[in-house]
Order: structure tokens, then sequence, then C-alpha cells
């Protein structure tokens, strides 16, 4: 990193597109003013907030979810998605034994607490699991024997491995007890996500009251068919109390489900990438520590090698989805931008929700869009140039 702590950036502000100046100061945002010479503006990249993602298993040929997890791995980990322009990120922990959860949740907690950069990027983990449905098609790939009901002594334990590090958690409320684990968690200042659930519609409602405010990568983790209504992703849908997360990597869900989300959630539709460790990675075959071998395309779509039509994760990036949804004309560009940055900024109550405004954190990019594409030039975090280029260490 190059540690400066007072600088000016020039560029086009993302929604507005008019040249400006951002003084930069202490972290903050000291002063926008307009850029004198705008007969350059054509020549000027984007200034936009830093990305947000909710939802990172891995990128890079790292993976929160490889054990035992190491401190390194997740600054590392964290050093490549600055210079993809995520700024702020839940390390997400999924279903795994309890003993495997609280070494993983332990060892993002001993990370943040020795490198002050990772602890000013996590804003918290996200446990994805293992109280989800133990029905095929919403459990996904989660191993079943290790899902099982919402027990608020085993997620203290966790929770006090994290050294109060679990941001959010991701439950199904069809279990029993799931309702006052929701409320215990909403009362501690844990988000709850609706998820990976095979919830009647009365349940969803009912979890919505307890204190549930998101949905995790809704449209995917369900069953293949569902009742023409009512179900549980019309219910999700027309909670405006819920937080609408979406996968928008063009694979997971079609367009005209993404244009539905965005169109009924509004401020509260939210792009994660739920990128596993082969995103950023070339296309290839690649055998990952557990189950089969993958194969990555061109395109970006990861398969299981010997089921071409089963997905075995998400591998674009949090920008990659940001242009998607530019790119089918599902949203401009600006406004697929908010909702990985400004909206799950809202969601979690962070400053950041400010954007690109005086006395905002200065979390900033400077980005280009080239042929449909978006290239990250320069990323700040917390007034703090980062390194753009070498290796991941």
């Amino acid at each position: 990193m190059v540690k400066e702590t007072k600088f000016v950036l020039e560029g086009l502000h993302y929604r507005t597109g008019e040249p400006i100046f951002v003084h930069i100061e202490n972290g903050r945002i000291l002063d926008i003013f307009a850029a004198a010479h705008s007969n350059q503006a054509g020549s000027l990249s984007w200034l936009a907030p830093g990305l947000i993602d909710l939802q990172v298993n891995g990128c890079f040929g790292l993976d929160m979810n490889t054990l035992p997890l190491r401190p390194d791995t997740v600054l590392r980990m964290t050093r490549a998605l600055l210079r993809e322009g995520v700024t702020t990120y839940c390390p997400t922990v999924i279903t795994n034994s309890p003993e495997a959860i609280e070494q993983a949740v332990g060892a993002i907690a001993g990370a943040a607490r020795s490198y002050p950069a990772i602890a000013a990027c996590i804003v918290g983990i996200h446990l994805e699991g293992p109280f989800i449905s133990p029905e095929d098609g919403p459990r996904g790939a989660h191993p079943l024997e290790h899902v099982g009901p919402p027990d608020w002594s085993a997620f203290c334990r966790w929770q006090d491995a994290a050294e109060g590090r679990i941001r959010m958690v991701t439950v199904s409320p069809e279990w029993p007890g799931a309702l006052s684990f929701i409320s215990r968690c909403a009362e501690s200042g844990v988000i709850v996500s609706i998820g990976h659930t095979g919830a009647t519609a009365e349940q969803i409602r009912e979890a919505v009251s307890a204190g549930a405010v998101m949905s995790t990568h809704l449209g995917n983790g369900t069953h293949l068919t569902l009742p023409r209504h009512p179900n549980y992703l019309w219910e999700q849908l027309a909670a405006d109390e819920l937080y609408g997360c979406m996968i928008a990597d063009g694979f997971h869900l079609p367009p005209a489900v993404l244009k539905v989300i965005l169109r009924m959630k509004g401020e509260r539709a939210i792009v994660v990438s739920d990128s596993v460790s082969f995103s950023g990675m070339p296309p290839g075959r690649y055998h990952p520590h557990i189950g089969g071998d993958v194969v990555l395309t061109e395109e970006g779509r990861l398969h299981l090698a010997d089921h071409p039509k089963l997905l075995a994760g998400s591998a674009r990036l949090l920008k990659e989805q940001v242009a998607y949804l530019a790119d089918q004309g599902l949203a401009s560009l600006e406004d697929a931008w908010d909702c990985a940055s400004l909206h799950p900024a809202a969601m979690l109550g962070l400053p950041q929700e400010q954007g690109l405004k005086v006395g905002a954190p200065a979390d900033l990019v400077q980005v280009d869009r080239v042929a449909g594409r978006l290239r990250i030039l320069n990323c700040c975090k917390a007034g703090i140039l980062q390194e753009m280029s070498g290796e991941y260490d």
C-alpha cells in the first residue's frame, strides 16, 4: 500500500458524468469540486464508491473453506479483492462440522486482529449454514451430514471463536425453533438472511416478523419446481422489509429473474458475487479440495466436469456482475454499481452509504469501461491508495 493520507483524485462522477476533483484527507472525502477542463472529460476514468461484497467464498485460487484456514490466506484474499475494487466484504464460511466452522471463523478473526488492513476491509463474517434446509435442491451443495436446526449455543461458541465478528447468518425458517433463533440474532445485532430454504410462505412471513432482513442469493438454492403460488420465492419478493441479494453472473439466474428482483426490490436490490476460489482464474479444468473436477469456461461459467449442466459455483467477481447487469440492459451502469456498493452499505448501516459525498469514508475506485468490461485503475481504502500490481502476498 502507498500510505498517503492527503491527495486528490480526478475523474468523472460515476452518476453525473461530470469531471470532478475529490480531495481526500485522513481517510475521508474532504471536498469535491468541479474540474475546470471539462473538454478533456472523454479521457477521464470514472470515480465511484468502493464495491461491497456480502458473500465471498474465495477467489484467485484462495478459499475461505479449505481447512485449516490460515490468516495469510485471508490477507492475500483481501489484497486481491482490493485490486478488484472491493473495499469491504464478508468472508463466507459455509456448512461444515462444528469444529471446522470454529476453526475457520477463528482464523478470520485472528487475521483481522493481526492485520489492520484486513480489519478495515472485513465488515463481518457471513455464516452460510449449517442452519439451512436438509432437502435436496434448497440445500444446494452444502453437505447434508452437517445440516441441522438453529442452535443458539453452537452459534454463541462460533461467535466467541470469531471474537464477535459474525455479522450475518443464513437461516432457513422451516426448522422448529427458527423464529426464536432469528429473534435472538436480531437482538444481538446479527443480520439474519433467509436462504437455502424450503419454508412455506407463512414461515417466510413469520421470519420477517421475527427480524430477518435479507434473502441470500434469491432464486438460487431452491427446489427445481415449486407450486405456482404461494411459494417462498413470491413471498420473499413481496416482502418490502427484505433486501434481495442476487448472483448476476449470467448463469445462476436468467435476465428476466434479475429484472424482476431489481424492479421489486429497488434500493434494496443487492448484487453479491458468491465467488469461489476459481474466480479470477484462467479458463481450464481444476480439481477442488472437495468433490470432483470442475471446468471454468471462456465465458466464465463454472460447471462440474462430469455434469456440464450443473454449476459448481460462481466464478465471476463483483465488478463483472455489475457489468453484466448493464450490458444486458437490466440497469444503468451507475444503478448496477449502487446495487454492489451503496445498497449493501445501507443494509449494513455503514457510513459508506453516503457514497461520493463530502464527509464520507474515502473508499473509492477509479474504473474504466472498455468493450463492456470494467477495469479497476486505482483503489482507495480508508484514504489509502492500494498497490495495484504484484503478487497477492
